[in-house]
């Protein structure tokens, strides 16, 4: 059985570098829902600001997601976690 989100969250922030492009998917999709757009080599999911941070995963060398976007999911869910706080 692979990991929870919750340990996938502390690896990417841990090791931004080192987190595989399905572990990425898996923790975006969990906090933001279903990709708007996955028919090409971009996942792209709707957030609910406008504006950055945006999640954009790109499968990278190795079948990693790239490290730039795996920092900008973490940024996201802070948001997230943030404006859902009373």
């Amino acid at each position: 059985m692979g990991k929870n989100i919750e340990d996938l969250l502390a690896e990417m922030l841990r090791n931004p570098s080192g987190i595989r492009f399905a572990d990425a998917c898996r923790v975006a999709t969990h906090h933001f829902g279903a990709p708007r757009t996955k028919g090409s080599s971009h996942h792209v999911w709707k957030m609910p600001w406008p504006g950055d941070p945006r999640v954009n995963l790109q499968r990278g060398e190795g079948g990693k997601a790239k490290a730039y976007q795996v920092r900008q999911l973490i940024q996201a869910i802070a948001r997230l976690l943030q404006e859902k706080k009373p």
